[in-house]
């Protein structure tokens, strides 16, 4: 598809020229016509005034005007000398035929004529004029009028120029921010002191590209974390098998603590790519939830933990009650990392509840120092012991993806991870 450049200023002017051209046909066409009941209202006014100060006699000051008169008393009729240079019809006979009314007009040889007509018992008088009257009304109000609209619009055109030319300008610097946005060495501050629209578009460039930053930061950050827990496995590998060629190590030992490692080297992996796959189920939104059996659930996680550790209790209150949503493995993977990581920081209790609607953990391990949990659901980020995972970013990203939401508070002994509906 090809478009055709066509800057802002070519349109405005364009713009400019088309209401310009708007506003002629509108004083040349459309005024003309609106004012024209005005103009014929003030001409039969015109008309009857004279006619109301005559009696019976041809006023002689009124036949050297543009209006025409005609005088029927005693079966005679007398016209002024000027009624045939005012109309075009000869015959007097055919012209009162043309007067139908006590005033109006009619269309002869494609002319308008006016007329005004006073009965009285002893006479008739019409005064009748063309349209040379309404003609220069029109054109002295177009005069008077075009001036003032002319001036009018080319004070606005220049504001509207005026003012296009600097919202350009804005344009045009968020172009310049745009195209050097992964350019720390450009100056990106732009201030347009006026709070409209273009400034909170500026502002909303500037966190988008704060965020890319943070994204990038955080990106190379967390390959840098990620190459750094899968290296820790492969160097004891590494090493392992080297003891073993220099007669260091048996064999036996040495094959324990490998496949101890590529265990670990495999959860990784498996956890790095069950987090690609909850990124692309949320991009699709392709998860039929469904009512779950949250006991059960809790039941068969519980099975593959408490046994690791026989020093710590399980306590388990259920709500029956209570309604959950999802699939049997989403839930089972959510339940899976927050026991892993309890069963690492609990010291002798794991308490599992569920009571209106809500899923409880709490374990009695040590609180959560605020500055792990702004960022404890960052896949890779460093956390308490200097430990890397992708544990709580999966369960984030799970509960997420069901709809709904995880929040962790610290007791004054221990820490509770509660999960509940969005927006409940």
């Amino acid at each position: 598809m090809s478009y055709v450049t066509n800057k802002l200023s070519r349109q405005l002017l364009t713009l400019i020229v088309i209401i310009f051209a708007i506003f002629f046909v509108f004083l040349g066409v459309l005024l003309p016509r609106i004012i024209l009941p005005v103009t014929e209202r003030n001409l039969y006014n015109y008309l009857r005034q004279p006619l109301e100060f005559v009696e019976s006699d041809i006023d002689e000051n009124l036949l050297e005007t543009e209006v025409g008169y005609l005088y029927i008393f005693d079966n005679r009729i007398v016209a002024s000398e000027n009624l045939y240079d005012i109309i075009q019809i000869k015959d007097v006979n055919t012209l009162l035929e043309k007067i139908q009314d006590s005033y109006g007009k009619f269309i002869e040889k494609k002319k308008t004529y006016y007329y005004y007509t006073i009965h009285t018992d002893q006479i008739v008088k019409v005064a009748i004029t063309n349209d040379t009257y309404i003609k220069q009304t029109n054109q002295e109000i177009l005069d008077a009028v075009l001036p003032m609209v002319l001036l009018t619009f080319v004070i606005i055109s220049l504001i509207l120029i005026l003012w296009s030319s600097v919202i350009v300008k804005k344009i045009e610097k968020l172009k310049l921010k745009i195209d050097n946005i992964d350019n720390d060495d450009f100056d990106h501050h732009v201030d347009f002191q006026i709070d409209d629209e273009i400034n909170s578009l500026a502002l909303a460039i500037e966190d988008m590209r704060v965020s890319l930053k943070n994204q990038e930061e955080y990106r190379n950050q967390m390959y840098q974390n990620i190459s750094h827990d899968f290296k820790t496995p492969l160097t004891v590998i590494k090493s392992y098998i080297e003891a073993v060629h220099d007669n260091v190590e048996d064999k036996d030992t040495a094959l324990a603590v490998i496949e101890e490692q590529a265990d670990k080297l495999e959860q990784k992996v498996h956890s790095l790519l069950y987090l690609n796959k909850l990124d692309y189920l949320q991009s699709t939104q392709k998860v039929a939830l469904t009512e779950v059996n949250i006991a059960t659930i809790i039941s068969r996680s519980l099975e593959k933990f408490k046994f690791q550790r026989k020093d710590i209790n399980f306590i388990v209150n259920i709500d029956k009650n209570s309604k959950f949503y999802g699939t049997d493995d989403l839930w089972e993977t959510i339940l899976d990392n927050l026991l892993a990581n309890f069963m690492r920081y609990a010291k002798s209790e794991i308490k599992i509840t569920v009571k209106n609607g809500k899923l409880t953990l709490f374990n009695d391990g040590p609180n959560i120092e605020k500055d792990f949990l702004d960022g404890i659901f960052t896949p890779f980020r460093k956390g308490i012991k200097g430990e890397f995972g992708l544990g709580l970013s999966i369960v984030k990203k799970t509960v997420n993806l069901i709809g709904y939401d995880i929040m962790i508070k610290n007791h004054k002994k221990g820490v509770s991870f509660m999960i509940h509906k969005r927006n409940s």
